[in-house]
């Protein structure tokens, strides 16, 4: 006894013409579930009386399609993809037999050829192997950085990020630093300790975030160098950025060790801030690395003794040019910031400065490294509208627009500026918690900005209200 393929729909037909030929339904009944007309019901209810259920399959089943091209076709297709084409995919490949051949066919037929004859395989069947990348045989050849977003407190606090330092030839933990989340700052400071304790390594190896790599290398401003970047340029230190996870699975595979072990100790230890937590972190990286270090390969240590800390200062931190107005006023981070008057300044209008944001919040105005006398009369604005946030920094970014929110109830209106770069919308909250510290030595707005206005009008020879303009 042979069986028959059926697909649902020939299974449901079957149903109601059991039912139709048993009296349980009436003729225009088996045609409105059959969805057929009255014709073809009597048709297939005597098809059903004569031959049975297997009569109700569709007989061409199995059988080639009468619409299929002709084999030679096939055959000619197949040796000019295998000639020409074997790299091309499906839609490619028909695309240039059309073109260049005058031969047109189907990408779906073409891809159901070259399935059939070897040629091209889904993304699904095809099978990727990821070589395994040796060790580097020196400590401090090569440093993998990154940071692990998790609930490092699990319901005792918010969500944070750990930065992690691992050195590549021998999986040890060189640093960790608990942060709010990734940032320039955050890994200025991580940097700034390591940098202290071990030396210069030669390389540090990371991801493409736009921390450490220039997402548009065909942008108009800037020098193609992220501000990290910049810094260890400067330190003598080369920044490579990973093409996939799996490249720096060493700091990968950290994670995930990390957030199964560290989690349990800093709930053994009653930890629940990132205060805590970073003077707890010695002692569990002496313990992780008796665990899990591995000795190099070979034992020269290839770190550099910094020569001096006393730039590192001016090195880890945020740098920017802006140019001098006319009325010796300096915009930055929706601030202006005005020059005192005095021999230095008055020639600085119209020529560029170099402003330092320091992770502590303090900022200096320097032209040819000599630090200018100013003051700031404009406060940090909110966020503006349709403002660009890294994915990593959304959490804290929001977290800190609530905390705006609530001061401000029944504000209305949100003062629209221009659109951030990705990297420099992060900054925001960092720059208002460290301003509130320099806000609290200021005095009220109006004051400082008529003060401000005196001494515009003093240094350029106008009135107050015409300097102000």
């Amino acid at each position: 006894m042979g069986f028959v393929l059926m697909s649902k729909r020939e299974l449901n037909r079957l149903d109601v013409l059991a039912r139709l030929d048993g009296g349980g339904l009436t003729p225009s009944a088996a045609a409105d579930l059959m969805r057929l007309t009255l014709r073809q019901t009597y048709r297939l209810l005597k098809r059903y009386r004569n031959g049975g259920a297997p009569a109700v399959a569709d007989q061409r089943r199995g059988q080639p399609s009468n619409n299929r091209l002709p084999d030679v076709v096939r055959d000619h297709a197949v040796a000019l993809v295998r000639e020409h084409y074997a790299d091309f995919g499906p839609t490619l490949a028909a695309e240039k037999l059309a073109e260049r051949h005058e031969l047109r066919v189907s990408r779906e037929t073409l891809r159901g050829w070259m399935r059939q004859a070897g040629i091209w395989l889904p993304r699904a069947e095809r099978k990727r192997f990821q070589q395994p990348r040796h060790r580097r045989e020196h400590l401090g050849e090569l440093i993998q950085i990154d940071g692990s977003e998790h609930r490092w407190f699990e319901d005792r606090a918010p969500p944070c990020t750990l930065l992690v330092f691992i050195d590549d030839a021998t999986s040890t933990l060189m640093e960790l630093r608990f942060v709010a989340s990734e940032s320039t700052f955050a890994y200025f400071e991580t940097l700034k300790g390591y940098l202290r304790q071990h030396g210069k390594p030669v390389a540090f190896y990371s991801d493409k975030h736009s921390i450490f790599r220039v997402s548009n290398e065909d942008a108009a401003g800037g020098d193609g160098m992220t501000q990290f970047g910049r810094a260890l340029s400067e330190l003598n230190i080369e920044i490579l950025c990973a093409n996939s996870s799996q490249a720096k699975g060493r700091v990968e595979r950290a994670h995930q060790t990390l957030q199964d072990r560290l989690v349990k100790e800093l709930r053994l230890a009653g930890i629940s801030s990132i205060e805590a937590a970073n003077a707890f972190l010695p002692a569990f990286m002496a313990d992780y690395n008796r665990r899990f270090a591995k000795a190099p390969a070979s034992e020269h240590d290839l770190h550099r003794p910094m020569a001096g800390t006393d730039r590192l200062d001016d090195i880890l931190c945020w740098r920017e040019q802006r140019y001098v107005s006319r009325q010796l006023v300096v915009n930055y981070n929706r601030m202006k910031l005005m020059l005192r008057p005095d021999a230095t300044t008055a020639c600085l209008a119209g020529k560029l400065i170099e402003v330092y944001d320091f992770p502590d919040g303090r900022l200096e105005l320097r032209w040819k490294g000599l630090a200018l006398p100013y003051s700031a009369f404009d406060k940090l604005q909110r966020v503006s509208h349709a403002a660009i946030v890294e994915n990593k920094r959304l959490g804290e970014v929001l977290a800190w627009i609530k905390e705006q929110q609530d001061r401000e109830p029944n504000h209305r209106g949100d003062l629209v500026g221009p659109r951030r770069s990705s990297q420099k919308a992060g900054l925001l909250k960092d720059r208002a918690d460290r301003l509130a510290q320099v806000a609290k030595s200021q005095k009220p707005a109006r004051l400082a900005r008529r003060r401000c206005d005196m001494e515009v009008s003093a240094a350029t020879g106008q009135a107050p209200s015409e300097a102000a303009e």
